[in-house]
């Protein structure tokens, strides 16, 4: 369908965050929204906890 005005910058912006997590932890987010919670959990999985 068509989108508004502002709605196309919209899409790459969410891949953008997540690559920053990703750059930033060395974890990899592939749900949104990207919450505190569920960053605790990634960076304890990932430590092996």
């Amino acid at each position: 369908g068509s989108k508004g005005l502002g709605e196309p910058v919209t899409i790459p912006t969410a891949a953008a965050i997540a690559n920053a997590v990703y750059h930033a932890t060395g974890v990899r987010v592939d749900d949104a929204p990207i919450t505190a919670m569920q960053m605790v959990r990634l960076l304890a999985e990932k430590r092996g906890e």
